[in-house]
């Protein structure tokens, strides 16, 4: 099987830092990891190569320290990996995001499933995988729990609210995957090494098909106007009582002084 994963290189969700001029993530020397929920994908394609054979190749668009993400998945296992990457697609939103990603996996040819996260950390949209699919014009499944192959078709368990949906589709598919679907390994120190060594060759503007219309900042259809920090909200107060008569009535003069009641 030729299988494909997209990853994210996102920010430490605890040191996020947003550009006030954009409004878009700063990630010049903020620490970065590899969104959790791709590293979900690169298992479930891992063992899927290990049952039915065949090669895993990774890709992400970003900055070029996202080689570093790329690396991570490499060394898991992975055989190739590519980076998308040029100044003219940043900033982009999803659908701008998704577009490029569709035109560099086009010249990468085609795969028989591409696995993604079911949604990023740090924008929380769950749209980039979607998107993909509909650019590549291939079946989609979102929420994936379980994957099997069975020739040329794949049946899956999507994860929902009340239980489990069973789909089974054609391949060539998208699918977007759940925490719940495998426990990922971590990469070895051969395997480490060896990603260490290995060249990611970088997918610039130049190399894919792409109307520049619709790529990075420029090209997207969705612009975020305003990200603020909420307040943060003062701790509530115990009242202490010998009795709940004395607790209740020491509320209500608390209240009553704040001109509640």
């Amino acid at each position: 099987m030729d299988l494909l994963v997209c990853v994210k290189q996102v920010p430490d969700t605890t040191e996020v830092k947003i550009d006030p001029q954009t409004n878009t993530l700063i990630r010049q020397g903020v620490p970065s990891i590899v969104n959790p929920f791709d590293r979900n994908a690169v298992e479930a394609a891992l063992q899927l190569k290990e049952k039915h054979g065949g090669k895993v190749t990774v890709i992400s668009m970003g900055p070029p320290q996202a080689k570093d993400a790329l690396k991570e998945c490499l060394a898991m296992g992975a055989d190739d990996a590519y980076l998308v990457s040029d100044r003219a697609f940043g900033g982009a939103d999803t659908l701008a995001t998704s577009y490029t990603l569709a035109a560099a996996i086009r010249k990468l040819g085609k795969f028989d499933m591409i696995l993604c996260g079911k949604q990023a950390i740090d924008g929380d949209t769950a749209q980039v995988g979607p998107e993909i699919a509909e650019y590549l014009d291939i079946a989609q499944v979102t929420y994936v729990a379980k994957v099997a192959v069975h020739g040329d078709s794949v049946r899956v368990e999507r994860e929902h609210e009340e239980g489990y949906e069973i789909i089974e589709t054609k391949l060539p598919v998208l699918l977007t995957v759940v925490r719940s679907i495998n426990e990922p390994r971590f990469p070895t120190v051969k395997g480490t090494m060896k990603a260490n060594r290995k060249e990611i060759p970088v997918i610039a503007v130049g190399d894919v098909d792409v109307d520049s219309d619709r790529l990075g900042l420029n090209g997207s259809p969705t612009q975020v106007r305003r990200i603020f920090t909420p307040q943060q909200r003062t701790q509530g107060e115990i009242i202490q009582a010998d009795s709940i008569r004395e607790a209740v009535q020491a509320l209500f003069s608390k209240l009553s002084d704040a001109k509640i009641l």
